[in-house]
């Protein structure tokens, strides 16, 4: 059994419903709690069952759609890879000139790599590509993007 905390939320997680249980009713003998029955979403991710398979699919469908609206691509161009096959980067393609610094320098690279990173990390380890650290060539994070939103409608199943 699995028992997540994240601020005042607890998720308890496992196949053993007896455990579960007795694991809740202690916990209601210590702190004031309400049960929520089963989760269907934790921490911007929706929780699936396929019981007859004994399979959960984990999506974050809403959250991508949410991070794509603010990126402004939510209308862009799908791709199947995050990274277009054959394209070669380096640190050749990052910003030189004053004029091309400033331009780029409104450009909210951390905040959609670290986007990218937790929708990586949830339910979409197929987004994982390297990154130039602060200093971005455009390419990298809206393939990233892209990719996301590409298969947003793919379940990510868990046995």
């Amino acid at each position: 059994m699995f028992l997540t905390l994240y601020v005042d939320d607890i998720l308890l997680a496992g196949n053993n419903m007896e455990m579960i249980q007795t694991t809740k009713k202690w916990l209601s003998s210590i702190f004031e709690m309400k049960d929520m029955g089963e989760a269907r979403y934790v921490l911007g991710v929706e929780i699936f069952r396929n019981r007859a398979k004994k399979l959960l699919d984990l999506s974050q469908e809403a959250y991508i759609n949410k991070i794509l609206e603010r990126f402004r691509m939510h209308y862009s161009k799908l791709v199947d890879t995050p990274v277009e096959k054959g394209l070669t980067l380096s640190i050749d393609q990052c910003p030189k000139i004053d004029k091309e610094k400033e331009r780029m320098s409104n450009v909210p690279y951390a905040s959609a790599i670290q986007s990218l990173m937790y929708a990586m990390l949830c339910t979409r380890p197929n987004i994982c590509c390297s990154w130039f650290g602060e200093s971005l060539p455009k390419q990298p994070w809206t393939y990233a993007l892209a990719s996301c939103q590409a298969d947003l409608s793919l379940p990510t199943w868990y046995k």
